[in-house]
């Protein structure tokens, strides 16, 4: 299904589980809900939390209107480097906050495989994920991109990683063994020795993104594998990981990239495998989460599409869906304060498989990372109707499976 490397002398690749999973008897799996997938910035999203919204103090599509941004912006871009064809490190590139026009600045080499990115709140600091049987996760100060060490993540194959809005946490999800991990951050950014660890329970677990809720107090999980959405309470003392309740999503769903509504109380769940995208209500006090059922992707029924990731305006108006195998971005109204998404359409992505998608920090922008192609598209979000309209021609990118626009 993906065009994602094997991991070493695990002899495993994504392609081959789900292949795997699609033949087990339904009754083999269990469910769950999140997925910024192998490949979300921070979020797979743009912010810090990676929760697929804007952070307040960044927000370009909420009723106010935000300044015109002017001069070029830094984009920083994840691929495979033992892919064939893929890159040789974290891409660097600028872009023109106003146009979309992105331009080619070099490569930061010295983290191999950095598939995911995510940016820490105060701006200073990026953090990418080592995708390898001996997954790791780095830190690389921006102002003169030096990498300031990596640390073991614990597990193989991390695929998505976030940082805790609070700043002083990292959190990753290991795909290839199923778990989650936690590393603090110290003052300069730098990561700590892991500090908490757990593995998902079940037959092939598969954690593919680990984001913090709005209200901060919970951490959920989202397990592909087990079809299932953990939640967890983040001790902030010690750095470690307690469950707090589970959500379970319909068997075969494949639940890979979890967004919060940013009114708190809704979140939408983007499902790989069955091609769905699921509605849920989430309680804040006890960090439950009810998953409920959603509009349909907008792919072709003639076409085998797997849902990739899903993001909200900040101003909780308009949802985008990435599909791989349609290649598109699906649209969608937000309704009833943010318990029903109402499909509007959808608009091709201009390139083949868009793995990850990220807003500008304004939300004037939105990014598309497309794997297959190896190029990263951009659009221009009209705020009043949610429209795309792509901003230029794509741009180059070896096996593009993140971008990370500051």
């Amino acid at each position: 299904m993906n065009d994602e490397p094997e991991w070493g002398s695990m002899g495993w690749s994504r392609r081959r589980f789900l292949g795997t999973l699609a033949a087990l008897p339904a009754a083999a799996a269990c469910g769950g809900s999140p997925g910024a997938g192998g490949g979300t910035a921070g979020t797979g999203t743009g912010s810090g939390s990676g929760t697929g919204t804007v952070p307040p103090d960044r927000r370009g599509t909420s009723g106010t209107p935000s300044p015109e941004p002017s001069g070029p912006r830094p984009l920083l871009l994840g691929t495979y480097t033992s892919a064939e064809g893929g890159g040789t490190g974290i891409g660097l590139a600028s872009y023109d906050p106003v146009t979309g026009r992105i331009t080619g600045t070099g490569t930061l080499t010295g983290v191999p495989d950095p598939s995911y990115l995510a940016v820490h709140p105060d701006g200073r600091t990026v953090y990418a994920v080592s995708e390898r049987d001996d997954g790791a996760v780095s830190a690389v100060r921006l102002a003169d991109r030096t990498v300031l060490g990596s640390r073991s993540t614990g597990g193989a194959a991390p695929c998505h990683l976030s940082v805790h809005p609070g700043g002083r946490w990292l959190l990753s999800a290991n795909y290839a063994s199923g778990s989650v991990a936690v590393h603090p951050i110290d003052a300069s950014g730098a990561l700590g020795e892991r500090t908490g660890l757990v593995e998902h329970p079940g037959r092939e677990p598969h954690a593919h993104q680990i984001v913090t809720a709005p209200d901060g107090r919970h951490v959920l999980a989202v397990d592909l594998g087990t079809d299932t959405v953990h939640t967890y309470r983040l001790d902030e003392r010690e750095g470690t990981l307690t469950e707090v309740a589970r959500a379970r999503t319909r068997p075969g769903a494949g639940p890979r990239h979890l967004t919060f509504h940013p009114g708190g109380r809704y979140a939408y769940l983007a499902n790989e495998l069955d091609d769905t995208v699921a509605v849920c209500a989430y309680d804040p006090d006890t960090g439950r989460l009810d998953i409920g059922t959603g509009p349909s992707t907008g792919a072709r029924g003639d076409v085998t599409n797997y849902p990739a990731q899903i993001l909200v305006t900040a101003d909780g108006a308009y949802a985008f869906l990435a599909n791989r195998g349609h290649d598109s971005l699906a649209r969608y109204a937000v309704e009833d304060d943010g318990a029903r998404l109402r499909l509007l359409g959808t608009v091709p992505v201009a390139g083949d498989f868009p793995r990850q998608i990220a807003f500008s920090p304004d939300g004037r922008l939105l990014f598309a990372a497309n794997q297959r192609s190896g190029t990263v598209s951009v659009f221009r979000v009209d705020r009043e109707t949610g429209g795309l309209r792509r901003a230029g021609e794509p741009f180059a990118s070896p096996v593009a499976v993140c971008a990370l626009p500051l």
